[in-house]
Order: C-alpha cells, then sequence, then structure tokens
C-alpha cells in the first residue's frame, strides 16, 4: 500500500496515488544563471540530467525569463520554472500536471529554504548545506507527489545538524503530528494569558477619469492573525458577510458585506464554509495569513478628490487647484498622506499655497508632492499652485499623467467589513482576550487629470 522510502516517517505519512493519477513530478533541478545544475534530484526515471541542456540553452540562453510565460515545453517534456535571485528552481514532467500544484510545490521549496538558509540565500549557502537540501527535497516529495512542507513540522525533525531541538518531542508523537490532518499546529502548547490579535488590512484601489467617472473600484484585504492559546482550541470567526447576516433570523440587521474571492489558511475547514460559510479552524501557534477577500460594491472612499488643471496659452504656465476631503468619521484620521499631483516635464518653478501640510516642487518626480502627517476626518483641504514653464524648442502636448494618493487609515475600512466574533473552543473552558485592529491604505489609488 505504500511507497518504499528510505527516510524514517516516509512509511507513515505517504500513500500510493491512484493508478493513472497526473499530479507526478519526475525531477527538481535548481539551476544557476549560466545553466549549470547546483542540485538536482530525480524522482522518476522517465527524464534525465541532459533535460537541462535543452532548459539552458531555450530559457536561460535565450533570456525567456519575465518575457515568456514561465512553463516551456521542449521534446515532450514540460519545464516549470520560477526564480529566486540568480537561481532558477525548475520542475520536470512528462505528465500533464496540474501547473497550479507545481507552481504551489516550488514557492513552498523557495519559502522553505528561506526558513532554513535565510531570505537571501543565494548560491554559495546553497552549495554550503547540499545535505540538508537533499534531506529537505527527499521529506517535501516522494515517487514525484508533493508532501509535508510544513516549516515548522520539518524543523522539528531536521535541522542543522548541530543543535538538536530543545523541545524535541516523542518520536510517537512526531510521527501523528506529521502523519495526522493537522500539522500546522503541535500539540502541548500553553501560555500563561491566552491571546488572539486580529488585524484587518485593507488596499483600496481606485482609478477616477478626468469627468469623475470611476473607471475602477475595488478593496483588497486580508485578515492576519497573532494566537497564542493553550492546547488544541477550535475558533469560529465571523465577518458581516452579507450572505450569513441575511440567513439570520433577527428584525434588527445591520446591513452585510458582499465579499467576493475569498482564499484561506489551510488551517480552515473549507466544507463548512461552502456549507454555511461559517469559518472554522484550528489555529496555527503565532503569526498567520488567516484569510484574503475583495470587494468590489459599495466601497466608502477614504479621500475625495477634486482637480482643475488649466494650461495657458503659449505652453507658459500652468494653474492647479485640488480640493481634498475626507470622508470618514472626525473621530479618526488618516496618517502619512502623500498626495503627488504631476507637472510637465519643463517645469521651472512653481508657487504654491496650501491649507495645511507641506508642499514643495520635486523636479525628480515631476509633481508636486503634498505632505500631510495627520489628516483629521470630514476635514477639507485646499492646494492652488501656479507652474512656470521653460520655453522648448519643440512644443509637446502634456500627457497629464494621474495625481497619486498614498495614505493610512487606522480603525476605519473602506469595504465596511468588520469582525463580528471570535469564539475559542478548548476542553479547559479558558478565557481568551480578544484585540482587533482596522488599518485601510491606499493601494493603487489614482485620478487623472
Amino acid at each position: 500500500e505504500f511507497e518504499p522510502n528510505t527516510h524514517r516517517f516516509a512509511a507513515a505519512t505517504l500513500r500510493r496515488p491512484e493508478e493513472g493519477a497526473t499530479t507526478m513530478i519526475s525531477m527538481i533541478m535548481v539551476l544557476n544563471q549560466k545553466g549549470d545544475i547546483m542540485i538536482s534530484r530525480q524522482y522518476r526515471d522517465d527524464v534525465s540530467r541532459a533535460a537541462a541542456d535543452s532548459f539552458r540553452l531555450q530559457v536561460i540562453a535565450a533570456k525567456e525569463t519575465g518575457t515568456q510565460a514561465p512553463v516551456k515545453r521542449i521534446e515532450n517534456c514540460s519545464f516549470l520554472y520560477t526564480r529566486h535571485l540568480n537561481m532558477y528552481f525548475v520542475a520536470l514532467t512528462r505528465s500533464n500536471v496540474n501547473p497550479a500544484l507545481v507552481f504551489e510545490y516550488l514557492f513552498q521549496k523557495i519559502r522553505i529554504l528561506k526558513a532554513y538558509l535565510g531570505e537571501e540565500f543565494d548560491e554559495n549557502s546553497m552549495r554550503n548545506n547540499m545535505t540538508l537540501i537533499y534531506e529537505l527535497m527527499d521529506e517535501t516529495m516522494d515517487f514525484g507527489y508533493p508532501q509535508n512542507c510544513a516549516v515548522d513540522v520539518l524543523r522539528l525533525y531536521i535541522n542543522l545538524g548541530n543543535i538538536r531541538p530543545q523541545d524535541e518531542p516523542e518520536p510517537s508523537q512526531l510521527t501523528s503530528q506529521i502523519t495526522g490532518a493537522i500539522d500546522w499546529r503541535r500539540e502541548g502548547i500553553k501560555y500563561k494569558k491566552n491571546e488572539v490579535y486580529i488585524d484587518v488590512l485593507e488596499s483600496v484601489n481606485l482609478l477616477l477619469s478626468s469627468t469623475g467617472n470611476i473607471l475602477r473600484n475595488e478593496v483588497t484585504g486580508q485578515v492576519q492573525m497573532n494566537t497564542k492559546l493553550t492546547g488544541m482550541p477550535e475558533c469560529k470567526f465571523g465577518l458581516n458577510d452579507k450572505l450569513v447576516i441575511d440567513k439570520e433570523s433577527s428584525n434588527i440587521r445591520k446591513p452585510g458585506v458582499e465579499i467576493d474571492d475569498c482564499t484561506f489558511h489551510r488551517c480552515v475547514r473549507l466544507g463548512k464554509f461552502d456549507a454555511d460559510r461559517t469559518i472554522t479552524f484550528i489555529p496555527p501557534d503565532g503569526e498567520y495569513e488567516l484569510m484574503r477577500y475583495r470587494v468590489t460594491d459599495n466601497i466608502n472612499l477614504p479621500f475625495r478628490i477634486i482637480p482643475a488643471v488649466q494650461e495657458e496659452q503659449g505652453n507658459t504656465s500652468v494653474s492647479i487647484n485640488l480640493k481634498v476631503i475626507a470622508n470618514f468619521s472626525e473621530k479618526l484620521f488618516a496618517t502619512h498622506v502623500v498626495i503627488k499631483v504631476p507637472v510637465p516635464k519643463n517645469t521651472a518653478k512653481a508657487k504654491i499655497k496650501n491649507s495645511f501640510g507641506r508642499a514643495k516642487y520635486e523636479p525628480e518626480q515631476q509633481a508636486i508632492v503634498w505632505r500631510v502627517k495627520r489628516f483629521p476626518g470630514k476635514a477639507e483641504c485646499m492646494l492652488s499652485a501656479d507652474v512656470d514653464l521653460m520655453p522648448t524648442v519643440r512644443a509637446k502636448a502634456w500627457s497629464r499623467p494621474p495625481i497619486n494618493v498614498e495614505f493610512q487609515v487606522p480603525m476605519f475600512t473602506a469595504s465596511g467589513v468588520h469582525v463580528r466574533f471570535l469564539r475559542v473552543y478548548d476542553k479547559s473552558g479558558y478565557h481568551t482576550n480578544r484585540w482587533v485592529r482596522y488599518i485601510t491604505k491606499a493601494g493603487s489609488y489614482q485620478i487623472r487629470i
């Protein structure tokens, strides 16, 4: 029933996939920028190291990376690759694999190496840790099928060889953790204070036409959590999701938010979410990203910006008037507000008047940059500028790039998403302190002029 493997836990970890399955990878290679193989691991015998020559000639030498899709078909063999610094991580297969699965494995592989070798690991650090890397290759894939890629679990029994983990678990406990369904959390975790920190981080993307029409308007958000909980608790997490609130039989209903495109950490039970939109999970210990989401309807824009730009006849000057209105509550304030108003390339000088903050012409950015450290809610402010232009030999029309805005608004969500509850269930029934923070910042926030 099991695929033979010489490693300690593989026999307990792996089950032979069904015959005819097409998710296997034949070989993993790591090449340098010259195309030389640094490390390779062959999982099936239907490809050879000679295939690296084809990849070097047709991809690396041809300088396709970054300009072509990261999938190349050469001599009935598929090469799927990604880069880290000047190294190529390449997966080879002759099967009709799921590309998303292969790329996810390559990304996880790089993430694991970053955890072991450092964020900026390079060719030298790879060559100095060959034994470690081969051991990681064998534990994360068997017979071409991706296996355990959880860094926390791998660290329990694969270390640098000179230091044993201080809290090394019993072999039986370790085996159950690797073969069990919950490999992102180990048993026996204890805290004096049980606390959960929740951060709801949103980025607002806006593109407004010069006539004031909305061309693009969406919010992308993520829920970051830091859990410090004892034991193996189960958590139930709730947002003001419109589909959930509409189901509740309450006479007084606060309007919900239509949440699109949810993606979750693998600890979340997707079956429960599909059935009744409840987010239940056994949380990892420490910091992690619970979910990402996108909202496209009923977005409350933090700032309303009304520009008026007029070019004088003869292309000698440009007058700019800008009105900025904060749409959020007066109890809140925005920080690190930066408004970049573009000016023509042949600008000589600019006379600027603004109600508060600091504004000046910055030639390297070809813009008037207006910085406000603290922008109160419901406040209105004005900026006016008279821009003098230098004469040019060839008159060229100004392309009028859009105004770019940067900001952060604590305790505000543009989408209206907020945390309704977080319930923690544990056998001991301990009390949990919960802390929630909201931050909205600008993604691509642009207004055409």
